[in-house]
């Protein structure tokens, strides 16, 4: 069975997602910078409103995923609140200066989340040795991996993805992500070998605002609103539900 993860950047986008028939959901804010803690609202909310498994991302900010002592904090008290909250797992990652896997620290938040389910996220892309990083992260204990093969899309990563898959022999999950849309899934299927995908399955959308700004023009035109689209997300678990 092909899963669909949604990458959800708001509640919105969340409900979305559980409406075109996602497995779960990674809910984020701040998508542009590759997504960063979303607030305490957010994350009550989307558990109160979802169905499906909900997985939060810890990851403090923007940019590079190494942390400093404050950032590290941060990023145990957000699992706190996650488990307090009701979700599902979270998703985080933590990288060394040198390249490698922060394993110390990543087996700290993986105490932390106690029974929570963890994904170990694109950080797995910056990391300096994919292989050797997939065997400490399967002996930490993650349930998945989410990557592009160390590309920017996950289709131009898919030989290293199909490689680490083949490599995972089922201890862990290989998820590929960036890029993922349904005229591509599929090939992807196809390509890796793997059996759940991670995608924001976004569409633009106009703002409804309807007052014009004689200084900037009209709202529909200056705020285009990127969301999870329902029908991407129904043409996705589409195609992953006809495969056999």
């Amino acid at each position: 069975m092909v899963k669909i993860e949604i990458c959800a950047g708001s509640l919105r986008s969340a409900l979305n997602a559980q409406q075109g028939g996602a497995y779960r959901v990674e809910l984020c804010d701040n998508l542009k910078e590759g997504g960063t803690t979303p607030s305490f609202a957010q994350i009550a909310l989307a558990r109160k409103y979802l169905n499906l498994k909900l997985y939060p991302i810890i990851r403090p900010r923007g940019g590079d995923f190494l942390y400093d002592d404050a950032e590290f904090e941060i990023m145990k008290t957000d699992i706190a609140q996650c488990r307090n909250l009701g979700c599902d797992g979270v998703v985080f990652g933590i990288l060394k200066k040198n390249g490698n896997i922060d394993v110390e620290r990543c087996l700290e938040l993986k105490h932390a989340a106690g029974n929570l389910g963890t994904t170990f996220h694109r950080a797995f892309d910056r990391c300096k040795d994919p292989f050797a990083a997939l065997e400490e992260i399967i002996e930490m204990g993650f349930e998945r991996i989410l990557t592009s093969g160390m590309e920017n899309s996950a289709v131009k990563g898919a030989s290293l993805i199909s490689k680490l898959v083949e490599q995972a022999k089922g201890r862990i999950s290989v998820m590929p992500g960036a890029g993922v849309r349904p005229e591509n899934l599929k090939q992807l299927i196809e390509l890796t070998g793997a059996t759940e995908f991670h995608t924001s399955a976004k569409g633009i959308f106009k703002s409804e605002m309807v007052f014009t700004d004689v200084k900037t023009g009209s709202y529909q035109e200056e705020f285009l609103i990127e969301q999870t689209d329902v029908d991407v997300v129904k043409a996705l678990v589409k195609i992953a539900g006809n495969i056999d």
